[in-house]
């Protein structure tokens, strides 16, 4: 109780996010009967892109470590709901992909965090790409079939369901980071080698992270599917799945818990818009990308911190003349 009194209500900016985030979840929870401009179907896609943007950048933003990892615990999701989907409801298969994302990531980071620097990207880049043909041999040698179809279910339930695991995600990120295992984490970024003098278990840490960070991923991979009816390998373990999350959290800006959010949500938006807009969609959205990084390496919230910094630069000078 008490950490969770420090993150939301000890001070008067917690208490104003605390109040922000539940009113915003209220409006959200009422966005499904609305029509037209609001379709639950769009609000679930943002939820998603969400979730794996805060995700990613819980373990990869506070340790240093660039996953791409993304796509695999993503697609195996997808798989698991197309292979247990029409047992099970929703929910329930969402909560063993979940599970399944975690376990797996576990795994993943007993052999690969013992690595550093690119050595651990490229290995978890050749993840996806590993599943995408170890799935293609399978199906090809053992069900002979390319693809499987999928258990459908309401937009309405899915939206429902993915609010509910960015919530949890959210949350559990949040009271995570104020923790004694968010400061392991952040003193790991800082300097592996330091937080390893002072006590640090720095390879249990990384790996809990990691497989935390994977978890959600596979419960939106499973819920997502569901609206699509199919999944075949290479729609399951695309690696833009893997990039995107980056990209989104670099946008908003990756050293805040909120940046990731605001990036993914535009990020969304426009990449939204333009696929019913041009058939340059991708053109068009990369060099919009490639500026902004550009011109924001920091984010848009790296940016307002900059702006609010030189604001009160400006206020100790004007006091500082006075006197």
């Amino acid at each position: 109780m008490e950490l969770v009194k420090k993150v939301f209500w000890e001070t008067k900016a917690a208490k104003i996010q605390a109040l922000a985030i539940l009113a915003a979840f209220v409006f959200m929870m009422f966005i499904p009967s609305f029509s037209g401009a609001y379709p639950p179907l769009f609000l679930a896609w943002v939820m998603t892109y969400c979730t794996l943007s805060i995700s990613w950048t819980f373990f990869s933003g506070k340790t240093g470590y660039i996953s791409l990892a993304t796509a695999a615990f993503y697609g195996l999701g997808m798989y698991l709901q197309a292979v247990i989907g029409r047992e099970f409801p929703l929910g329930v298969t969402i909560l063993l992909a979940a599970l399944l994302a975690f376990g797996v990531g576990f795994g993943i980071g007993l052999i690969t965090l013992r690595l550093r620097g690119i050595y651990f990207t490229i290995f978890t880049f050749g993840l996806a790409l590993f599943l995408n043909r170890f799935f293609h041999w399978y199906e090809g040698v053992f069900t002979r079939t390319k693809g499987r179809f999928v258990k459908t279910f309401d937009n309405d339930m899915v939206f429902y369901a993915v609010l509910i695991v960015f919530i949890v995600t959210l949350v559990a990120i949040l009271l995570m980071n104020k923790s004694r295992f968010g400061l392991s984490l952040t003193c790991i970024g800082q300097n592996e080698d330091s937080a390893q003098h002072i006590g640090v278990n720095t390879t249990l840490t990384k790996v809990l992270a990691f497989a935390i960070s994977a978890a959600p991923a596979g419960a939106v991979g499973a819920a997502m599917i569901s609206t699509v009816g199919y999944v075949d390998p290479d729609l399951a373990f695309r690696m833009l799945a893997s990039f995107f999350p980056v990209l989104m959290a670099i946008f908003g800006g990756m050293f805040s818990t909120y940046g990731p959010i605001v990036g993914a949500v535009i990020f969304y938006v426009l990449q939204d818009y333009l696929l019913r807009t041009t058939n340059l969609y991708m053109v068009i959205f990369g060099t919009v990308m490639v500026v902004v990084v550009l011109v924001l390496p920091k984010g848009i919230f790296g940016l307002i911190d900059s702006m609010i910094a030189k604001k009160q630069r400006g206020y100790s000078g004007e006091v500082i003349g006075d006197v």
